[in-house]
């Protein structure tokens, strides 16, 4: 007979456990179970089933029942491409943007990336744990149980550590769990104008630091017009490679840069953005196995010609991850719904596609299977979503649905105003 569980999630509509078998259609790697339940020990899935099939002795006089009155249950969602962590306000540039200029005119005038850049340097490292908080907070409340989260807003050793460390202090304060990435060639600061290669020579100093303190997981770089090329950044990549972290890539954002190119060649664990990626990169980053992340609110908020083709990623073979952005310019909101419905309306996904995006295919795009599945022995991270169905999910736009939170097994929010129907 089954040992007590800790907690039974109950009355589910359909449990996804987006664990179904690799390389079919996104229906089937959901792993649907109808009228499904979860029952969890110990702060993992300890079983996965009908509801009408939980074991002899499952349920003991100490097992909380959790109620998901009918709706979807998922594994809590994966945001993997974040910039949570900044100071200063960048809301003059929307009103720029509004009124015609575009992210590399704005970058001229001084503002974009440098513009936060002169705050964050200003601010302590309890001022940016602060000011992060709440939008973590806001990412809980759209399901969010793990994120990246990236520097690349100090552009100077002190304040890269700081941002760093910020985001060490930020994970044992709240309940997401948080991946941090050091993201060194992000802009070019103005001090470092006319010396370019000395900047990155900084930067690899830092990264030996980043890497023996332990303090990233990840490293990226912004390669575009504006931004910096591959072959600048290849050496940086190559020995934060040789020192143990993994590569996550800002290609093909503003301009086509054969990007998801470098980004396969190098065996990166994803490629972000990817609005101006060419036929021949989604077949290398297929053939390479690296994630896309589409980023559709940035898209939208820099009011680019084209979204990244997310169905022909799909169709090619690419796994397709979506993630917020979340950032003080080009993508200020934590709105992950709305990163869902954009990835439908605009980057061509199917709902069961998008959410995959934000579970399976959000963990690999981080470089860990567990993340974003649900699977006996796996972490017990879930949400419940009081939806009836994927599609009506993903239609109400940019409105969250979700109604409760489960971290290692235990509810870390339980909403009182998510949408219902």
């Amino acid at each position: 007979m089954t040992p007590p569980f800790d907690v039974v999630v109950r009355n589910a509509r359909v449990v996804f456990t987006a664990d179904g078998p690799e390389g079919k259609p996104a229906e089937e790697m959901l792993g649907a179970i109808p009228a499904g339940a979860v029952g969890i020990g110990a702060g993992q899935v300890a079983w996965l089933g009908k509801e009408a099939e939980l074991p002899r002795g499952a349920v003991g006089p100490r097992t909380e029942m959790l109620d998901a009155a009918g709706g979807l249950v998922a594994p809590g969602f994966v945001d993997s491409h974040t910039h949570l962590v900044w100071a200063g306000d960048r809301a003059n540039e929307f009103a720029m943007r509004c009124a015609g200029a575009d992210y590399l005119a704005i970058a001229r005038e001084g503002g974009g990336i440098v513009s936060t850049v002169r705050a964050v340097r200003d601010a302590s490292e309890e001022q940016l744990v602060d000011l992060a908080l709440p939008r973590l907070q806001r990412l809980l409340e759209q399901g969010v149980t793990t994120a990246e989260a990236k520097s690349g807003y100090g552009l100077e050793p002190e304040a890269e550590l700081r941002m760093l460390r910020a985001v060490r202090t930020l994970g044992a304060r709240q309940p997401i769990s948080l991946l941090p990435t050091f993201l060194w060639p992000h802009a070019l600061p103005q001090e470092w104008q006319q010396d370019r290669a000395g900047f990155l020579a900084q930067g690899r100093n830092v990264l030996r630091t980043v890497a023996a303190e332990k303090l990233a997981r990840f490293a990226d770089a912004f390669i575009d017009k504006g931004a910096f090329t591959a072959e600048e950044v290849r050496p940086m990549l190559e020995e934060a490679r040789s020192l143990g972290l993994g590569l996550k890539l800002h290609v093909d954002q503003l301009r086509p840069t054969r990007g998801a190119e470098f980004a396969a060649s190098l065996g990166a664990i994803s490629a972000d953005h990817l609005e101006s990626v060419s036929p021949k990169g989604m077949l290398a980053l297929a053939a390479a196995k690296v994630t896309a992340v589409l980023l559709p609110t940035a898209t939208l908020v820099l009011r680019l010609p084209h979204y990244a083709p997310g169905r022909a990623l799909v169709r090619e073979g690419v796994r397709v991850g979506v993630a917020s952005n979340v950032n003080p310019g080009s993508a200020p909101t934590e709105n992950l719904a709305l990163a869902l419905s954009l990835a439908c309306l605009q980057n061509g996904l199917t709902p069961e596609q998008a959410l995959l995006g934000v579970t399976r295919f959000g963990g690999t795009a981080l470089g860990d299977a567990s993340l974003g599945r649900l699977r006996v022995g796996g972490p017990a991270d879930l949400v419940v979503l009081g939806a009836p169905d994927v599609a009506h999910l993903i239609s109400h736009v940019g409105v969250s649905h979700v109604q409760m939170v489960l971290k290692a097994g235990r509810t870390v929010l339980r909403s009182t105003h998510a949408a219902r129907c």
